[in-house]
């Protein structure tokens, strides 16, 4: 399993440096390039002021150099171990070096990458943290009562819901649920958007009674505000892996182990989750190596309709602005937590089948 999981290591390298290239070429041929956005935001400005402003981005940010150089540039910031920048932005290769890594600076919003992410990137993965145990919880919970009572009321409906659930897109979701439960001419429940009421950091972090009434305090508040998002988040992933482990648990059920189990006078108790649940979690294991990522991605709208100042939101600006630098760090972080999830699931494989060897 060590050597497995250091060949795994190693091959992440090659696997986001394809990623990372991929991204960069698009951005770089893409028409105009990332200096015509730059200069495009400035639109009122005569000729001579947009070339002038063109060649200063140009060499402040070597835009103007060949697209290998400049990636190679990229790579030499981003990595751990590389070469001394000298003043004037070039590389001596002839230093070589071990550095913090820098993930550059945003061209369109004039501050590190490093700095943007750190305050995007704890939103996006708390709206996952909260959703990713919710989903596994009542899906998990659901398939196996459906396989259990399989052809019953719960099971019929149930099914026809969930099937219901992943036909409607997010997006639409979203727009609904703002438009009828933040509306004032309906109920008006929740919050149109954003994390937090405006006085929120005045407030105490718990709940309490005070003179002039309840004060829902600063955590209420949060999660207030987090319900509309997180159902956005939930729902497809209730309907997709509810079906899937009913799926997996029915084919277990019906298996010769199992027959076998029963014939020996094994409780049914013992049956259901000691033989045929734990095999029913490998679909649900390999389903799980792309679902932070894709939750990731589906977070992208979620941020947007809702305000959410996180990695979502933060990557739709910077595409819209072909930032470079902010996009290459975002594919950065993606492919890293696509990659580890990978990895994760594969140790979890060894895990719940003891027939699985990577040796």
């Amino acid at each position: 399993m060590t050597s497995y999981i250091i060949r795994r290591l190693l091959l992440m390298f090659p696997t986001l440096l394809g990623v990372t290239a991929v991204v960069f070429l698009v951005m770089a041929y893409s028409p105009g390039g990332v200096g015509g956005s730059l200069v495009q935001a400035d639109g009122e400005m005569d000729s001579k002021a947009r070339e002038a402003l063109r060649d200063y981005y140009n060499r402040r940010y070597g835009l103007d150099e060949l697209k290998i150089v400049q990636y190679g540039r990229w790579l030499n910031k981003v990595s751990p171990i590389g070469f001394a920048t000298l003043d004037d932005g070039s590389v001596d290769i002839s230093i070589p070096m071990v550095k913090m890594p820098d993930l550059g600076e945003s061209f369109s919003k004039r501050r590190p990458v490093i700095d943007l992410y750190r305050e995007a990137l704890p939103i996006t993965l708390l709206l996952n943290v909260i959703t990713t145990p919710l989903i596994y919880v009542v899906s998990i919970a659901s398939g196996v009562y459906m396989a259990r009572h399989r052809g019953g009321l719960f099971d019929v409906v149930t099914g026809v819901l969930f099937l219901a659930l992943w036909s409607i897109p997010t997006i639409w979701s979203g727009i609904m649920l703002i438009g009828f439960l933040s509306s004032k001419q309906y109920v008006h429940w929740f919050p149109t958007g954003g994390l937090s009421s405006t006085l929120a950091d005045q407030w105490p972090f718990f709940p309490r009674i005070t003179d002039d009434g309840f004060q829902r305090g600063w955590l209420l508040d949060r999660a207030w505000h987090l319900v509309q998002p997180v159902m956005c988040l939930t729902y497809g992933g209730f309907a997709f892996l509810s079906k899937l482990s009913r799926s997996a648990l029915l084919e277990n059920l019906s298996a010769d182990f199992v027959r076998t189990a029963r014939a020996k006078g094994v409780d049914d108790r013992s049956v259901l989750w000691q033989h045929a649940f734990r095999n029913s979690l490998l679909p649900l294991i390999t389903v799980a190596a792309g679902f932070l990522p894709a939750l990731l991605a589906g977070s992208v709208v979620v941020e947007k309709i809702f305000s959410i100042p996180g990695m979502g939101m933060l990557t739709i600006d910077a595409i819209y602005a072909r930032d470079r630098e902010l996009v290459l760090a975002g594919t950065l972080v993606g492919g890293l937590l696509s990659l580890a999830c990978i990895l994760v699931a594969d140790i979890a494989y060894a895990i719940a089948d003891p027939r699985v060897s990577y040796e």
